[in-house]
């Protein structure tokens, strides 16, 4: 098969040139699928799409007009994609639906510990030959009641961390997980009581339009004074604009994120050259109490690997007139798209 890949990283082209062994023609580009850029595609069988790309229905509609057939994304979620539109073109659409949850749980955890104990801080006094110890007093994990939001895969690994560390577990899932919240030692609740008992709480849920701005002023609210928020997820999880109201009224007293609500165009790219415009993003990248990473969650060699040998395995049964189960069409068609918010 002919195929296209976009947004192509450095970190992963070997991977993907080893996984395909000379079996299907794959062109590699750095850039973003867009408009300027959807030529790329002409004669192309495939496009291999990163989370980053736009992959909407103007897009969509030029991609079946020039031929294209499939598309299979190196992401788990694909909110970047209309899969409504998609199905109605009669385009196939795949993913990955899992790679190393634990790289993004430990992410996570690594997010929660150098907040909890002011590693940021300390580094930059390092930097500074400041050795003084007043501004880094910390607080350990143990005891420390943890809402986990999703209890899919990273949230499982997340949890099996977090009982080592000592701490109070709470999981919120849409599923019935009561019993496997045994096996962490956790107790499976309501959303309500993860805002209102958790001192830290971790978000693992794809996003959809039930989980869009889950956290806002008036979940906020509900939160117990001075919580942490981690959102290794995605970003418009967070109602950004509020949730940076409340680290300045200090009702959130840190928070770590690996995604951003308007991370489109802006994360995955260097702009050191073009500095960011974007308000809301310079205020947070500046935060004292804010650790941000550019969606990096996933970024692991055992992540890549997993996520090169699938996307080529797509191509592979697509070539061989099969469908992946991981295809992402077939639920619109049959009305048996999951809902669930764990991930």
């Amino acid at each position: 098969m002919k195929a296209v890949a976009y947004s192509s990283k450095i970190c992963e082209k070997e991977l993907l040139i080893k996984a395909n062994n000379k079996k299907h023609d794959i062109t590699l580009i750095s850039n973003r699928l867009t408009l300027d850029t959807i030529s790329y595609a002409k004669g192309k069988d495939v496009v291999l799409a990163f989370s980053c790309d736009d992959l909407s229905a103007p897009i969509l509609y030029k991609l079946k007009e020039m031929g294209v057939k499939y598309v299979s994304t190196r992401s788990s979620g694909t909110d970047h994609i209309d899969l409504t539109k998609a199905d109605s073109l009669g385009l196939k659409i795949a993913n990955v639906p899992a790679y190393s949850p634990e790289s993004v749980a430990e992410h996570a955890i690594s997010l929660i510990l150098s907040l909890l104990r002011n590693i940021i801080p300390a580094h930059k006094q390092m930097l500074e030959h400041d050795f003084s110890l007043n501004n880094l007093v910390g607080s350990t994990l143990r005891n420390k009641t943890v809402g986990i939001v999703g209890l899919g895969r990273s949230g499982k690994v997340l949890a099996q961390i977090l009982r080592g560390f000592g701490a109070k577990i709470l999981v919120n899932d849409i599923r019935d997980v009561s019993e496997e919240c045994t096996s962490y030692s956790a107790r499976q609740v309501s959303y309500d009581e993860i805002l209102k008992e958790s001192d830290i709480i971790s978000f693992h849920v794809p996003l959809s339009e039930s989980t869009r701005h889950m956290v806002d002023r008036e979940a906020i609210i509900k939160m117990k004074a001075r919580v942490m928020l981690i959102n290794v997820s995605r970003g418009a999880i967070f109602n950004t604009k509020d949730v940076l109201d409340a680290l300045q009224d200090e009702k959130i007293s840190k928070l770590g994120m690996d995604v951003y609500e308007f991370e489109h165009n802006v994360f995955f790219f260097n702009h050191s050259r073009n500095p960011i415009q974007d308000p809301l993003l310079k205020a947070l990248i500046q935060h004292s109490r804010v650790l941000l990473t550019p969606h990096m969650a996933f970024l692991t060699e055992e992540a890549l690997q997993v996520i090169a040998e699938q996307t080529i395995l797509n191509l592979d049964l697509w070539e061989a007139g099969h469908t992946p189960v991981n295809s992402c069409t077939i639920g619109i068609k049959t009305g048996i798209v999951p809902k669930a918010i764990s991930a």
